[in-house]
């Protein structure tokens, strides 16, 4: 019986050695696999890269990528899509999805899905 107590309580002492915890900002300790998600705002780079990849994902013709002003545009389905981009005071980043002349109604739509996708949302 006491080989098995003493082997109970090297398990135990093994097993909790092994657990990280995290201290929250009240003070409170938990077990590091309930961290609270944080998320950080994402880079106006990869929102760029990712408005452009959306429109070439739908099939439309990147005609203007212009970083500087925050544009990209993209052309078919005889009509114009364009993405303007904007870095907020808070480091995220504005992304606003409009179109012109596109026979398609729900173009925008799957390009803004397109985005999000590309986001890892």
């Amino acid at each position: 019986m006491r080989s098995f107590v003493r082997l109970a309580s090297c398990a135990t002492v093994l097993a909790l050695s092994g657990c990280a915890y995290y201290v929250a900002p009240d003070g409170t300790v938990v077990p590091a696999g309930f961290i609270p998600a944080t998320t950080a705002p994402a880079s106006f780079d990869r929102s760029f890269a990712a408005a452009a990849g959306a429109m070439r994902d739908e099939g439309l013709t990147v005609t203007v990528e212009d970083r500087a002003m925050g544009n990209v545009v993209g052309t078919g389905d005889g009509g114009t899509v364009t993405a303007t981009l904007h870095q907020q005071a808070d480091g995220s980043v504005r992304v606003q999805f409009d179109s012109r002349a596109v026979r398609d109604p729900d173009l925008i739509t799957r390009v803004s899905r397109y985005y999000e996708r590309r986001m890892g949302r």
